[in-house]
């Protein structure tokens, strides 16, 4: 048996092969090549070191399970991202409960010593995006989703497109309609 130096094997090549042997070494390969960025979109939708560090593991655990539903019709990363996608949607939509209490909490938290402070610029703009970042919780996780996808990780209409899986007027209506979400939260906040 010859070996492999999977150095030199594009991503899809390599997803290929672990499909076809189940080699775990080479699995390992590919989390080295994406736990960073599995790790970086669990935790946009998480906030929190250690449930986006359990998330980018849960989501591998069923990466390997289902590698050999990837096909090649696009690039294994664009695959791999609206997997991470979906499977933080799912897990957001079944937390939404928990999240709700969390954000209870955290205002219920606040007491008007708090406002006497003097405030620079820097802390301002930071409530600005503390708030924006609120609102983003509290809408949709699709809508939330689709935003940062255009705006956070700068991807195209035609990435969203084949992360979606929907036609370019259906990309551009959801990122209206999300915008148009996010802004009437933020400011009824």
């Amino acid at each position: 048996m010859k070996t492999i130096d999977v150095k030199f094997l594009s991503d899809e090549d390599l997803v290929f092969k672990i499909a076809e042997t189940n080699n775990t070494h080479l699995f390992a390969v590919l989390y080295d090549r994406f736990s960073k960025v599995v790790y970086n979109k669990c935790y946009g939708f998480s906030k929190s070191k250690e449930e986006a560090e359990d998330l980018t593991h849960d989501v591998f655990i069923r990466l390997f399970v289902k590698l050999k539903t990837f096909k090649g019709n696009s690039k294994f990363s664009t695959w791999l991202y609206s997997f991470t996608y979906n499977f933080c949607v799912n897990y957001v939509q079944r937390n939404t409960h928990k999240k709700k209490e969390k954000v209870t909490v955290v205002t219920d938290n606040i007491k008007d010593d708090d406002f006497t402070q003097e405030i620079d610029d820097a802390t301002l703009f930071e409530l600005k995006s503390e708030k924006l970042a609120k609102a983003l919780s509290l809408i949709d996780p699709a809508d939330k989703m689709i935003l940062l996808m255009k705006y956070q990780d700068d991807m195209s209409i035609k990435e969203i497109q084949q992360v979606l899986e929907v036609g370019e007027s259906a990309v551009k209506m959801r990122i209206k309609r999300a915008k148009q979400k996010v802004v009437r939260t933020y400011e009824e906040l």
